[in-house]
């Protein structure tokens, strides 16, 4: 179920989500929405109930933006890559690597708790 809110964001904000759902041909609203649903996934890992640690270590990109990585790296390969398509790039690998980031102290927190076992 979900809950419609009326929010007023600082300009600066809503000018970087504006540029980023243009760039990806999202809506201005789901851009927002994935940074509040990102934002709020970065709780610290050690307070998170043992379910969510280790939904944290099978943690991927969603396949739409798996796909769009794979393709702009390729693009990036051959030198075709836009202005445009470099920021879309860069936005894409560092979540990617705040993702791993994450996974990587999941796991590390799922062994700590002998939920998962280390080899």
């Amino acid at each position: 179920m979900a809950e419609s809110v009326t929010l007023e964001i600082p300009e600066s904000i809503a000018q970087q989500a504006r540029q980023l759902a243009s760039q990806t041909q999202q809506r201005f609203e789901d851009i927002l929405l994935e940074w509040l649903t990102h934002s709020f996934t970065e709780l610290p890992i050690e307070t998170l109930p043992d379910s969510q640690v280790l939904a944290i270590c099978d943690l991927q990109l969603d396949e739409p933006q798996q796909q769009n990585l794979s393709h702009l790296l390729e693009r990036q390969s051959e030198g075709q890559i836009t202005n445009t398509e470099t920021q879309e790039l860069d936005f894409l690998m560092k979540l990617y690597r705040s993702g791993m980031v994450r996974k990587a102290k999941a796991l590390q927190v799922a062994v700590e708790r002998e939920l998962v076992f280390s080899t």
